[in-house]
């Protein structure tokens, strides 16, 4: 099996530090992978993405110092299945809102009888198309399950999310959760930061792993002070522009 360095990383208690890809490119999750990042998250909720564009990427990734995390476009269950067939090992599933949701995450992750993941390993990449006899045994080890909150609901029932077994660790998401609060685009402000903070602490104190994606430069450093397990402190997009901007800028300013 491809053996999840993410996730035991975490487990020995490494501060983990990535990027964020949502560019849907195999010759730039590449490029990334060799940059010296921990983790590359590939973005199939807002990047422009599919299954195989994905597959290509985690392609791209694999044999590098940097272990791809996929962040799906929804908790379904036909969604979940295929992209754990082709191999992702570590995802990262948005918009949970309650226990009862994150608890039937995991059954979409796990074999019968712990859960309700449907057989096809033998045709699938993550087995090594049927190589791989005991998948069916190892895989529930091997698989990173993160969930992403990002609402006021989904704050007010972290307490449950956190004590879902199987649940490997929390996502919050500030800028989603900033546009709940009547604050779109405003993910510094400091009602928003409170509350992100706060669950950031309550998510350590659970035992769970805990992450965060800004590109605030200042925000970053505290977020890695704080002690974040997985930090995003990029993504391809923003690099790819602001590189842009300041080449441009010193040649329009001579």
């Amino acid at each position: 099996m491809i053996e999840n360095r993410f996730k035991r990383a975490l487990a020995r208690g490494e501060k983990l530090l990535g990027l964020w890809l949502a560019l849907g490119d195999a010759n730039v999750a590449e490029l990334c992978a060799h940059a010296g990042f921990d983790w590359l998250l590939i973005d199939g909720e807002h990047g422009p993405n599919d299954l195989l564009t994905i597959l290509a990427q985690l392609r791209a990734v694999q044999g590098s110092p940097s272990f791809p995390v996929v962040r799906l476009p929804s908790d379904d269950r036909v969604v979940i299945k295929q992209h754990l067939d082709i191999g992702v090992t570590s995802l990262l599933v948005p918009m949970i809102e309650s226990g009862e949701q994150a608890r039937e995450l995991v059954r979409s992750c796990r074999y019968a009888p712990a859960g309700v993941r449907g057989v096809g390993a033998a045709l699938a990449r993550a087995s090594h198309y049927g190589r791989e006899g005991d998948y069916l045994h190892r895989a529930a080890e091997e698989i990173c399950i993160l969930v992403q909150v990002e609402s006021r609901a989904g704050i007010a029932a972290l307490a449950d999310i956190l004590a879902v077994d199987g649940i490997d660790g929390v996502f919050v998401g500030p800028s989603d959760l900033a546009a709940d609060m009547g604050k779109p685009g405003r993910a510094g402000d400091a009602d928003v930061q409170a509350i992100v903070v706060d669950a950031l602490d309550r998510i350590a104190n659970s035992g769970k792993f805990s992450g965060i994606l800004t590109s605030d430069h200042d925000l970053a450093l505290g977020y890695q002070k704080r002690g974040v397990s997985f930090l995003a402190v990029g993504t391809d997009v923003g690099t790819l522009v602001a590189g842009l901007r300041n080449l441009l800028s010193d040649f329009k300013e001579v």
